[in-house]
C-alpha cells in the first residue's frame, strides 16, 4: 500500500494527453498583501473542474479488462463523483457513484452529465461506504475510494509535480486537505522535487480532523462537519493517507468558513479565478496570514471551481448587506 514519489512519476506518464496540465498564475496584489513571491496551482482549469480527475483516471486506467468490464463504483460529494464519471467515459468503463442527497446541484447533473448512474443516500442516517461495498459485492464493481487508494495519491501528486517543475523550488506549499489524497500526493512530490519545501494541509475549523490526527499521531475523525467546503467534509485520514501525512506534512492549519468565503470571493474579483470553497483553503491560509510567508516563494493549490453559482451569489448578496442589514 505504500506510495512513491516513482508512482507519482509513472502516474504523470499515464496522465499525458489526457489531463490538462494547468497554468501557475501569479498575483502582484497577492504578493503586496502577503510579502511572498506566490504561485497558484490552477487546478479549477483541470478537467471536469478538479485536481480529482487526476487520481481518478491514474486508477481506471490501470484496472484489469475483466474489471473494466464490471464496471466501477464510487462515492463522493461531487468531484470525485465526476472524475470518476468523466474518466470512465474516456476509458470506457461504466461508472456508479453514491453521492449525498444534499451534494451540490453543480456537482450532481455534471456526475450524471458525464454518464454515470448515481445512488442517493441521507448522509445523516446512511454510510456511504457501506452502501457502496454492498452494490460492489451484488454487481462484481471494483470501489474506487476518493482519497484512501494508491493509485489515487499517486494520480493527486502529479499537480504539485508540475507546479514545481512550472516554478522551480518553493520554500512552502500550501494544501487542502479532506481525505489527504491531494495533500500527502503533493507532499511526496514536493519532498523529491523540492526538498527544503515545508508543505503545510489546510481543512475548515469545523473538520478538524486531519488537524488533530496530525498533532496526536492517532487518527481521529469527525462526522459529517458543518462547512461551506463540502470537499473537506471527509470522516478522517485514511490507512494509506494518514501515515504520508505524518511522514512529509510539515505542518495542518485550519481556517473558518466566513474567512473562508471572502478568500474565495477575493479569487474571484482580483484574480479572476473561479474557486469552490475547498479549493480556497490553502489560499485563505495565506491571506488570512495564518501563517508567515514574507520573502518566501509560496506554492497554492486551487483544487477546484465546481461550485453553485446561485448558492454562491446568495452568500455574495449576504456578505455585502454586512451584520446590521442580516
Amino acid at each position: 500500500m505504500a506510495v512513491t514519489f516513482d508512482d507519482v512519476a509513472r502516474a504523470h506518464q499515464r496522465l499525458a494527453g489526457h489531463a490538462r496540465r494547468t497554468p501557475a498564475l501569479t498575483s502582484a496584489t497577492v504578493d503586496a498583501l502577503t510579502g511572498a513571491q506566490v504561485f497558484f496551482k490552477c487546478e479549477n482549469l483541470q478537467r471536469m473542474g478538479a485536481f480529482k480527475f487526476r487520481g481518478a483516471f491514474n486508477a481506471l486506467s490501470q484496472l484489469s479488462a475483466e474489471q473494466k468490464r464490471r464496471g466501477v463504483i464510487a462515492y463522493s460529494s461531487g468531484n470525485h463523483a465526476q472524475a470518476v464519471a468523466l474518466a470512465g467515459r474516456m476509458l470506457g468503463i461504466a461508472a456508479t457513484i453514491v453521492m449525498p442527497a444534499d451534494a451540490p446541484r453543480v456537482k450532481l447533473e455534471a456526475t450524471r452529465g458525464y454518464g454515470a448512474a448515481i445512488v442517493s443516500y441521507d448522509p445523516k442516517t446512511e454510510d456511504r461506504e457501506a452502501i457502496a461495498r454492498a452494490l460492489s459485492v451484488k454487481h462484481g464493481f471494483t470501489v474506487i475510494p476518493p482519497y484512501d487508494h494508491p493509485h489515487i495519491v499517486a494520480g493527486q501528486g502529479t499537480a504539485a509535480k508540475e507546479l514545481i517543475e512550472d516554478t522551480g523550488p518553493l520554500d512552502i506549499l500550501l494544501v487542502p486537505c479532506g481525505g489527504g489524497g491531494l495533500l500527502s500526493g503533493s507532499a511526496l512530490a514536493a519532498s523529491a522535487l523540492s526538498p527544503g519545501c515545508r508543505v503545510i494541509g489546510v481543512e475548515p475549523a469545523a473538520g478538524d480532523d486531519a488537524t488533530r490526527s496530525f498533532r496526536s499521531k492517532t487518527l481521529q475523525t469527525v462526522h459529517n462537519p458543518d462547512t461551506i467546503a463540502d470537499g473537506a467534509r471527509t470522516p478522517s485520514l485514511g490507512q494509506v493517507t494518514f501515515p504520508l501525512v505524518l511522514q512529509y506534512v510539515s505542518d495542518m492549519l485550519t481556517v473558518d468558513d466566513a474567512a473562508l468565503l471572502q478568500s474565495m470571493f477575493f479569487l474571484w474579483e482580483r484574480m479572476k479565478l473561479v474557486v469552490e470553497p475547498t479549493g480556497a483553503l490553502g489560499a485563505c491560509a495565506l491571506l488570512e496570514k495564518r501563517l508567515d510567508a514574507k520573502g518566501m516563494r509560496a506554492g497554492v493549490l486551487l483544487s477546484g471551481g465546481n461550485v453553485d453559482l446561485a448558492w454562491a451569489a446568495a452568500q455574495l448578496i449576504a456578505s455585502r448587506r454586512g451584520p446590521q442589514a442580516a
